[in-house]
């Protein structure tokens, strides 16, 4: 019987003891609480993150506890390192909120909670630049977007690679925008933006967008504001003239269609004629004078008319040529000359 007074005696003593050295590791602050951090607060879907614990007493044996929620996730030992636990943020439950716990015999202490927000990557932005010319100024007005990711966002802008803005945060999904003047120069502007948000590591730029120079006369790009215009007028030509083109085909076509035909082998209709020198036949010829031509006119059946032209042949001898006197020539042919 009194060797398990004397056990319980014991127990009570340690268990006492143990008190009196948390009690006076609390009071000495020998264990401070333990401070539990990440890189980033900010992650995607399905992201692999590590949290370390750190404690600043390092001449302690200290077991490590990470806790999410009630829930105990993983445990370590260590001494005067930190602790770093690795997991995977894949669901809305494993945002948080965790904490560490840092044991040393029967003291314990715990961290602040530590929480984690998803965020979506951005896009590669998109550049817009319009110009304002003057005589002797150009007023420039760069916007820049990024159609995706989480906002807020941050935008800069470039002048090649240096930076000509300061950071320009939007928390809607609107362009950011940056004014700039300058004088007309000659030299060939080329200028570009970066988008970036809460995500680390994620930045994007946009596609470097040319101003070309101004010396002179306006060059390549005035070819480039008027050739739409250019290209637009040279189309509408080309569609006038095809269809001028096509009325005039096929008005010639409906004239050739309709027009009287006169073939070797099909007799021409029989239309009306009147003769236009109707006394012609009554009067005497004139001596010395030649014979009158005679017009005459003949309408067919389709009511079209055409002009006849009569003439008097006038028939002479003339003397046989050279060749023909060879002899193979025959006696007894009488050769006349034909004038009309």
């Amino acid at each position: 019987m009194w060797k398990k007074s004397f056990l319980v005696f014991l127990f009570s003593l340690s268990v006492q003891k143990a008190a009196l050295d948390c009690e006076r590791v609390r009071k000495t602050n020998e264990l401070p609480s333990p401070s539990l951090h990440s890189e980033t607060d900010t992650v995607r879907r399905g992201q692999n993150v590590s949290l370390s614990c750190l404690q600043q007493n390092k001449s302690l044996e200290i077991t490590y506890f990470l806790f999410r929620g009630g829930k105990c996730l993983q445990t370590q030992d260590g001494k005067g390192e930190p602790v770093t636990f690795n997991l995977t943020v894949s669901e809305a439950h494993d945002l948080g909120p965790y904490k560490c716990k840092v044991q040393v015999a029967n003291c314990s202490k715990y961290s602040l909670p530590f929480n984690f927000t998803f965020a979506d990557p951005v896009t590669a932005p998109v550049l817009n630049i319009s110009v304002i010319q003057t005589k002797t100024d150009r007023y420039i007005t760069l916007r820049c977007i990024s159609f995706n990711g989480s906002l807020p966002i941050n935008y800069i802008f470039f002048e090649k690679n240096i930076t000509i803005s300061p950071v320009i945060s939007k928390d809607v999904r609107k362009p950011a925008e940056f004014n700039i003047t300058e004088s007309n120069t000659a030299e060939v502007k080329e200028y570009r933006c970066k988008a970036k948000n809460r995500l680390p590591d994620h930045a994007k730029y946009s596609k470097p967008v040319t101003i070309p120079s101004t010396g002179g006369d306006c060059g390549p790009f005035c070819l480039q504001l008027l050739l739409p215009g250019l290209l637009l007028v040279l189309i509408i030509i080309i569609l006038v003239l095809a269809f001028w083109m096509l009325r005039k085909y096929k008005a010639r076509k409906a004239m050739k269609d309709s027009a009287p035909r006169v073939c070797r082998n099909i007799p021409m209709e029989a239309g009306i004629y009147a003769n236009v020198c109707e006394n012609q036949a009554d009067e005497k010829p004139v001596p010395g004078l030649e014979p009158k031509q005679c017009v005459s006119s003949a309408q067919d059946g389709a009511k079209y008319s055409q002009e006849i032209h009569y003439a008097d042949p006038v028939f002479q001898q003339v003397a046989p040529r050279d060749q023909e006197n060879s002899n193979n020539s025959k006696d007894g042919y009488v050769y006349s000359e034909l004038v009309l």
